[in-house]
């Protein structure tokens, strides 16, 4: 047996034991004893500066100030994160593509590529052109960082003297910022980001660098961008050689390029130019006896008998131009185009007559047309009000919410799946639907329910309760869902991005209004997919054609059922004869379409086609800000009737598919006289009077009772014909003889 009390084995490893744990003790003791001593002589040495009284206000005012302060820097930093994904591409790359661009009749209208040449090194550009810019644009442009805030200062007290805008605030660093990786869309999201980007330019570039990147990449009128292009355009001179009055001229255009381009307006372009000699003066870099020649001959601009270019439209147009000659060889080429300059010119009549008119009064400055022919072609595009002031091409870039104009791609999906037409009967009541705790419960704009309805009333009047159980299920129906919306809307072609939510049913989603037009492009089809282009032909220098759509065109594909076309037309014809798109009606013509306006009146559309032209009007404001109660079925739908008015004189009128004509299948004759494409063959649409037509008719029964004409008739006629004449000269020779007025003779 072991003594127990033996020093030995295992009592050795617990002493070990026992002074690890001693020593862990003592060293907390000494840590919780030496932190406290330091705290406390911390306490002690900060009473120092302890305020009391008024000072202590001042310090916890700055003190909520600095945590606020930082706080903010961090919410405006997230915000400009996504902008920094621009920087890492290669942003200083242009494209090397060089295209002339023509319209569908083979006339030059503008060019891309070609005219946008780097300017000479600043070093080497006259003295009195980078005086005029900074003096007109930046004068402190070599003081700040980026961001001028005494300009920015005194730009507004400006404007507030003035009641007016008539100073910008943005240096040359923000506005190349903005050129480079953003839009021109006036929101505070894209003021944010220009600020840091800007910041971000001056800590990457020299102040050098920056002033020759904004003079090769401003627009400045008549399609030219940057300072070389716009020399040679407006003067036929090299930057180097400009005189004072030319280069005050072409830096008076970076205000607003189409308002002050000589070869628009010359008078205003002269009285820009003195503005800008009187900034020079202001600035200190001259003097009034150096400008004084300058203001006395000013510049004259050469002969230039350009039509306005479609910018919008060239710009679209030259996307297109660069994915159809990915792989080719060329870089260099003639493009014809689908435009329609007659069209074009309507489409920006049209929008810009209304917004004159009526834009104060709605509170809305933005709009955007796209129009479409049934073969795919893009005939007019209007992406703004106005392409000097701001190139951002409303038309094809901004994804604005659709409202109600979104509710055809419902109903469509609507009608395949649970296999309604236009009779089917529904229930427009009350409906809430719940998701994550949150119930959801959609009005209509007049306020009150219907009660049972048929399908075609709840899309013509634009309830909205309706969509919302199409999609959830309710009233004994299974739900349609997102996901089979979305996939209709897919095949339609709409290509922007779609959450799947109730709300989705009432336009929640953002679209462009290109997309929106090629969509309801289907329904103009009879249920084919709208193959839209902007690009016909490529030729190269050489006279080849290296692209040719009539031997590439994509096979055409059936997007909709013939039966879900029909019922979609048939109802939606109802919205401009009695709905809420009266104003779109146009006389003598049927037409189609569909209202949408969003929460607080943000964006209005009247999307409608006939079946010529699909067409999509979008109006609102790029800020975002609310408008005075515009709706789809006001302004949007008369600019609209307007442009579809013109657009429809003396062409062949074409019907909307399965309206005026029985749905194949229904009617054997109709089966057997279709067309290659699956649609029933194309009947004028009426637009004569009953008692017109039955003129007609009558005059026709005669005619083809007449008995065929013989020679001897028409010898005949010709005698009659001869003697009618002898009598009448007879007549007036007795007539002048006798002093009298030659005898009336009965034809």
């Amino acid at each position: 047996m072991r003594n127990p009390f033996e020093k030995k084995g295992r009592s050795k490893g617990r002493n070990w034991l026992l002074d690890i744990d001693s020593w862990i003790d003592s060293a907390m003791y000494r840590l919780f004893s030496g932190g406290s001593e330091s705290w406390e002589n911390l306490v002690i040495f900060f009473q120092r500066f302890r305020a009391t009284g008024f000072k202590r206000l001042l310090v916890e005012v700055a003190d909520e100030g600095l945590t606020l302060g930082l706080g903010g820097l961090i919410v405006l930093l997230a915000l400009a994160l996504p902008a920094f994904d621009e920087t890492s591409k290669n942003w200083r790359d242009k494209s090397e593509y060089s295209v002339i661009f023509l319209d569908r009749n083979g006339k030059e209208i503008g060019r891309r590529g070609v005219r946008q040449a780097d300017s000479d090194e600043i070093d080497t550009l006259p003295d009195h052109f980078i005086k005029a810019v900074l003096a007109t644009e930046d004068r402190r442009f070599f003081e700040h960082y980026g961001i001028d805030f005494f300009g920015l200062g005194r730009a507004l007290a400006e404007n507030v003297r003035a009641n007016s805008v008539v100073q910008g605030g943005s240096s040359i660093t923000q506005q190349l910022a903005k050129n480079l990786f953003l839009t021109n869309e006036r929101t505070i999201e894209r003021k944010i980001k220009e600020a840091f980007l800007s910041a971000w330019l001056e800590t990457n570039l020299e102040k050098n660098e920056i002033l020759k990147l904004y003079l090769d990449r401003a627009y400045m009128g008549g399609g030219n961008f940057g300072i070389t292009a716009a020399a040679d355009y407006y003067f036929e001179k090299s930057p180097k050689d400009l005189t004072l009055a030319e280069a005050a001229m072409l830096a008076g255009l970076y205000k607003a390029p189409t308002k002050y381009a000589p070869h628009i307006n010359l008078p205003n372009s002269r009285a820009r130019a003195n503005e800008v000699l009187t900034n020079m003066v202001q600035a200190g870099f001259m003097t009034e006896g150096q400008v004084v020649a300058a203001r006395r001959k000013p510049a004259t601009p050469i002969e230039r008998n350009d039509v306005e270019q479609p910018g919008y439209f060239l710009d679209f147009a030259f996307e297109e131009v660069q994915e159809l000659a990915r792989g080719l060889p060329d870089k260099t080429f003639y493009a014809k185009t689908t435009i329609d300059l007659d069209l074009q010119r309507a489409a920006e009549d049209a929008i810009n007559n209304h917004l004159r008119q009526f834009g104060k009064e709605k509170r809305v400055s933005e709009a955007a047309l796209v129009s479409i022919d049934r073969d795919g072609a893009v005939r007019a595009m209007v992406g703004g009000r106005d392409y000097g002031e701001s190139q951002f091409n409303r038309a094809t870039n901004s994804r604005r919410q659709p409202g109600s104009s979104f509710k055809p791609f419902v109903y469509a999906t609507a009608v395949e799946e649970l296999e309604l037409d236009e009779n089917s009967k529904v229930v427009d009541g009350r409906i809430c639907v719940t998701r994550n705790g949150r119930s959801w419960c959609p009005s209509n704009y007049s306020g009150s329910f219907r009660g049972r309805i048929d399908l075609q009333t709840a899309i013509v009047k634009s309830i909205n309760t309706i969509p919302v159980k199409l999609y959830v299920g309710a009233d004994g129906r299974r739900g349609i869902g997102g996901e089979k919306i979305v996939a209709t809307a897919r095949r339609m072609g709409v290509t922007s991005e779609l959450i799947m939510s109730p709300a989705m049913v009432l336009g929640a989603n953002g679209l462009t209004v290109v997309e929106m037009a090629t969509g309801y492009g289907a329904f103009m089809t009879g249920g084919y997919k709208l193959d839209r282009h902007a690009i016909v032909q490529l030729t190269n220098l050489q006279g080849e054609i290296v692209y040719d759509r009539r031997e590439q065109a994509p096979a055409k594909e059936r997007v909709l059922t013939e039966r879900t076309a029909g019922v979609m037309n048939r109802m939606m014809a109802q919205i401009p004869e009695w709905g809420t798109a009266t104003r779109a009606a146009l006389d003598g013509i049927r037409a189609a379409g569909k209202t949408g306006t969003t929460n607080a009146y943000r964006d209005a559309w009247f999307v409608g086609f006939t079946g010529n032209y699909v067409t999509a009007v979008w109006m609102g404001n790029d800020n975002y800000q609310p408008t005075n109660r515009l709706t789809g079925g006001n302004l949007p739908a008369m600019t609209w009737k307007q442009y579809m008015t013109f657009a429809h004189q003396n062409i062949e009128l074409q019907p909307i598919p399965y309206i005026d004509n029985p749905l194949p299948g229904k009617n054997p004759e109709a089966v057997a006289e279709q067309a290659d494409d699956g649609l029933a063959p194309a009947l004028r649409p009426k637009t004569l009077s009953q008692d017109a037509e039955d003129y007609l008719r009558e005059l026709g029964r005669k005619l083809r009772q007449a008995r065929p004409i013989q020679k001897r008739d028409v010898v005949a006629a010709r005698e009659q014909e001869r003697q009618a004449d002898t009598t009448v000269l007879a007549g007036r020779v007795n007539g002048q003889q006798n002093g009298g007025a030659a005898p009336q003779v009965a034809q």
